[in-house]
């Protein structure tokens, strides 16, 4: 399965992806806008760890590397809240350095908000959070069509700050 745009595809992760996921998560500049699940440095074991919970994954996907000529530069992907938030996905993305700016998350994001709306019917929300010091991103949801609700003061810790988190939304 995969959702084709204009400057990007997105893909279900699989084996042969983790030079690519080694050559550009392995940078300070986008793990520091990413949850402290995402390792920095990111090495070899790192990736073949998250392959290895992808690869062989069946349909309905919820993981997908953003593809560039069939090469893996960034990910994107959600998970549905447990319990009585089970109507909410909470989703995220990241991009190789080399490639912000050009369009390509803005796309990329926007394939899967309409794969989440379009695949799981039960879903009537999409969420995403986004850390004060990266504007850019809160611009990426914006073009996506996501509203700001909240400024969450002091809400987490990255980097040995504590910083608060903006909290962004998409209704059906």
């Amino acid at each position: 399965m995969e959702l084709k745009g204009t400057k990007c595809t997105l893909r279900p992760w699989r084996q042969g992806d983790e030079e690519s996921l080694v050559r550009y998560a392995n940078n300070h500049n986008v793990s520091r806008n990413l949850g402290d699940r995402f390792p920095y440095p990111y090495t070899l074991e790192d990736a073949r760890r998250w392959l290895g919970e992808r690869v062989n994954a069946v349909p309905p996907f919820t993981k997908f590397a953003i593809a560039i000529d069939d090469a893996a530069v960034g990910g994107t992907g959600f998970d549905i809240l447990p319990e009585n938030q089970r109507t909410t996905a909470r989703a995220g993305y990241w991009l190789a350095e080399p490639f912000w700016g050009q369009g390509i998350v803005t796309e990329a994001f926007s394939l899967l908000r309409d794969y989440i709306f379009a695949a799981f019917p039960d879903v009537h929300r999409i969420e995403a959070t986004v850390y004060e010091w990266n504007p850019a991103s809160a611009r990426v949801l914006e073009k996506c069509g996501f509203a700001q609700e909240a400024r969450m003061r002091k809400a987490c810790i990255k980097d040995g700050h504590v910083i608060d988190l903006f909290l962004y939304a998409r209704v059906r």
